[in-house]
């Protein structure tokens, strides 16, 4: 089941400054007409992604698997921004 938001801003979205820069290093540049919800999609998406290309090179024996659960806090820590609602990214 997908997210649904509670309600939905119209543009222009003034996202954070803070929001902002943490996208920027996964590579996502939203606009001011780019819907926050979106945004967030998009990065929960690489989260998965990346969660699951972790847990493939566990399973090949890339690295010893009391690592894992450090890697999966690295992981998480680079992806604290998905941890907030998208209202929550703009101002």
């Amino acid at each position: 089941m997908r997210w649904l938001p509670r309600f939905v801003p119209e543009p222009p979205f003034n996202y954070r400054a803070d929001i902002l820069e943490a996208l920027s290093r996964h590579g996502a540049q939203p606009t001011e007409r780019t819907p926050p919800a979106l945004v967030h999609e998009f990065v929960s998406d690489l989260y998965r992604f990346e969660i699951r290309r972790l847990r493939s090179q566990l399973l090949q024996k890339a690295f010893p698997k009391r690592e894992y659960a450090g890697r999966v806090v690295q992981l998480r820590m680079r992806y604290r921004i998905i941890s907030l609602r998208p209202e929550e990214w703009i101002q």
